[in-house]
């Protein structure tokens, strides 16, 4: 990345040279991008960047690595100090350095020509690879002042990835109201009926080739962008483990929201925490899975004071947010009557998991019994199966109960009586009786 930033300081000086009038001024730099390597330069090559890209990428790059960078150019021009309003630039909390701001970057590439300088706003707004795919952006700043004084940011993912070559993954904060989630299971391990699964299948289908229907099939005007789909059914019925599934086998990151982190008494604050979240998933290929979604896309109600206008508002929002988004949405919610008609009818696809059947819930029984341990003769997986009413992450919790009776008590084998104190639970924590 040595090159990346020799460029970069030479662009400055030629920049410098031509403000101050030196007598013998730099020449305009040149990257020869073949004779170096480096995470940074491969991930230039792979996306065709520009000189301008390049020379953004490299000025939001490089206070993580050499704080002192932008402080020792200006150093060669001002020893003395001194302001220079061109330049640009902030100073941080902690950092000690320059940190680089939109006008830091508009001085970078178009210097104090006038018309270059208009020229570099419109081509960061309508053309810019890195402002496009939301991989560098400018922080905004109070009414009044200019825009592109605001600080020059890299994604956070990226500088991880400049610098060990891995992706970093958004961890769950206020800032970020989502988490990763992952499986080790596998289609096989979900029970659903024929019709859900055929309806999963559609949405597969979409992952694997909506990209080739909106640009090969130059279908993008005529479809708009992204996929919504309703899970509704009982908790514990699967909802969850298929958004994990559909990430896994389509090679997507799931990401279920945490409508806690999300949702706010204060007027326009979960407006705010959603739109940094679909801020940040958008160009990302992620799934987004709103579980209980109920929450934040409930019905709108009647307007009886401030509060309800505003929470209205909130839903209207989050309509157009939505409907906006280029990836897969994913709401679940416990019943479909939940969740406002308004966003029912934008969805492509409302699929019903039902509590299993009979032959379902036998089949979740062998599944999830652990392989290589026996259970005592009278247990009757089929008796076991039509007598209760339960489902899948009912009978995963009882038979974790029973396996760890099983090892407290140091039997040989699974017995019924565990078993059943498994399902009494069960049906205790949800109101029922045996």
């Amino acid at each position: 990345m040595e090159n990346v930033f020799t460029y970069l300081k030479n662009q400055f000086v030629f920049q410098l040279d031509v403000l101050f009038q030196v007598d013998d001024p730099a020449q305009k730099p040149v990257l020869n991008q073949q004779d170096y390597n480096g995470f940074i330069i491969e991930f230039i090559i792979e996306n065709h960047l520009t000189e301008i890209d390049i020379l953004l990428l490299g000025l939001a790059f490089v206070p993580h690595v050499k704080p002192d960078f932008l402080s020792a150019v200006i150093a060669e021009y001002l020893p003395n100090g001194g302001e220079l309003p061109e330049f640009g630039g902030v100073k941080a909390k902690n950092h000690r350095g320059i940190l680089p701001t939109g006008e830091t970057a508009q001085f970078l590439i178009a210097g104090n020509n006038l018309n270059d300088r208009v020229a570099f706003y419109n081509y960061l707004h309508n053309h810019s690879f890195l402002f496009q795919k939301r991989i560098i952006r400018i922080e905004s700043v109070p009414n009044g002042e200019p825009k592109l004084s605001g600080l020059l940011s890299l994604e956070d993912e990226y500088i991880e990835k400049f610098i060990t070559g891995k992706i970093l993954k958004p961890q769950l904060s206020s800032i970020f109201p989502a988490q990763l989630i992952e499986t080790q299971l596998d289609w096989d391990d979900l029970v659903l009926n024929p019709t859900t699964l055929n309806n999963i299948k559609e949405i597969e289908t979409w992952l694997k080739f909506n990209e080739i229907l909106l640009q090969e099939w130059d279908m993008k005007s005529k479809i708009k962008p992204g996929f919504r789909v309703m899970f509704y059914g009982a908790p514990g019925t699967g909802k969850t483990l298929t958004a994990s599934l559909l990430g896994k086998y389509t090679k997507r990151d799931v990401y279920r929201i945490d409508l806690s982190m999300v949702v706010s008494k204060y007027i326009g604050e979960t407006e705010k925490n959603l739109s940094s979240l679909f801020d940040k998933a958008t160009d990302k290929d992620w799934i987004l899975f709103f579980d209980e979604a109920d929450a934040v896309f409930g019905k709108r109600t009647n307007v009886r004071d401030a509060h309800d206008k505003y929470a209205n508002q909130e839903v209207s929002y989050l309509l157009q947010r939505i409907e906006n988004h280029p990836g897969l949405v994913i709401l679940a919610s416990n019943f479909k009557t939940n969740i406002d008609t308004a966003f029912t009818r934008r969805f492509q696809s409302i699929i019903e998991f039902e509590v299993p059947s009979y032959g379902e819930r036998l089949q979740l029984w062998k599944n999830n019994l652990p392989k290589g341990i026996r259970i005592a003769e009278d247990v009757n997986l089929n008796e076991l199966s039509k007598k209760y009413d339960i489902t899948g992450a009912n009978i995963v919790n009882i038979i974790q109960y029973a396996c760890l009776r099983t090892l407290e008590d140091k039997n040989e084998n699974i017995k019924l009586d565990h078993l059943l104190q498994g399902i009494k639970k069960e049906y205790a924590k949800e109101g029922k009786m045996m």
